[in-house]
């Protein structure tokens, strides 16, 4: 049984950073992609980033690209996301994602994680 769980989410003024995490158990994703998905209340879940098994290939929606880093450490089964210069507009539940494709854009989700909220204050 593969699980995803996420944390380091909450509440955090407007510039501000936080740093999410997605543990991944139950195996070890060796191939394919990881990433991470936004939904604010109301909306559609959307794509946020995404990174391969090396961690040598990302991709991130153009909403985040050059605020927010996805990175990963294989020895702790685990991919983080590094959100700066936060936005009210970021504001959403965050779910990781993880796919047995190597796609980088995560069309093709296997596994989601629970959420975690994250709150920018303006």
């Amino acid at each position: 049984q593969v699980q995803l769980v996420e944390s380091g989410g909450g509440l955090v003024q407007a510039g501000g950073s936080l740093r999410l995490s997605c543990a991944a158990s139950g195996r070890t994703f060796s191939s394919g992609a990881m990433g991470w998905f936004r939904q604010p209340t109301g909306k559609e879940r959307e794509f946020v980033a995404a990174i391969n098994w090396s961690g040598g290939s990302r991709y991130y929606a153009d909403s985040v690209k050059g605020r927010f880093t996805i990175s990963r450490d294989n020895a702790k089964n685990t991919v983080y996301l590094q959100m700066d210069s936060l936005k009210p507009e970021d504001t959403a539940v965050y779910y990781c994602a993880a796919s047995n494709r190597y796609d980088l854009r995560l069309r093709y989700v296997d596994y989601w994680g629970q959420g975690t909220q994250v709150t920018v204050s303006s």
